[in-house]
């Protein structure tokens, strides 16, 4: 069971970084965490390249240390597919959110929902391999049938909190893409 809590940590882990990657319309400095910038021979993050902060509900100002690179960081964001808006002033760089369209909205709903489906069949998978695990425990005498069934028992409520954090996860997101 120790194994089990540690994947399942794992997934919940996955979860929330996917969900993190759906752009809602309001600023998140998360949404550049997985954008990498071609600097210094290297692909990079944004943020070990510059100093990231929210100038307001829908901006964030990126700083970077290196002024040179401000054209590949803006090259960065602008390929990264996000669609997010990046005006360059030379010293920094301000990314705007642009509003969300009810059709961007609906999209960006499905595309969690996937991400769900995804770390929910993880979860199932996990659950077969825990489960088999008991099965040939039992059946090579390691533990007695009671045993089994506790920990099979045990096992099938693990999953149900573990997928009601999931539904939990899901409905924050999907409340904030709905605002």
């Amino acid at each position: 069971m120790e194994n089990f809590d540690k994947k399942v940590k794992e997934i919940l882990e996955f979860l929330q970084r996917e969900f993190v990657g759906i752009r809602t319309g309001a600023a998140s400095i998360a949404v550049l965490d997985p954008i990498k910038v071609e600097a210094y021979g290297s692909l990079m993050p944004i943020n070990q390249l510059a100093n990231i902060s929210v100038q307001d509900a829908t901006s964030l100002l990126i700083a970077p240390y290196d002024v040179s690179i401000s054209g590949e960081i803006e090259k960065a964001i602008i390929n990264s597919g996000t669609g997010l808006g990046v005006s360059n002033s030379g010293n920094s760089l301000i990314v705007s959110f642009p509003s969300l369209t009810a059709e961007r909205r609906v999209m960006l709903i499905k595309l969690a929902k996937e991400k769900l489906e995804d770390a929910r069949v993880s979860l199932r998978k996990l659950r077969e391999e825990i489960k088999s695990d008991i099965l040939k425990k039992e059946k090579d005498g390691d533990i007695s049938e009671d045993d089994k069934f506790r920990q099979l028992e045990e096992l099938d409520k693990k999953i149900k909190e573990v997928n009601e954090k999931f539904d939990e996860m899901y409905k924050m997101k999907e409340k904030e893409i709905n605002e």
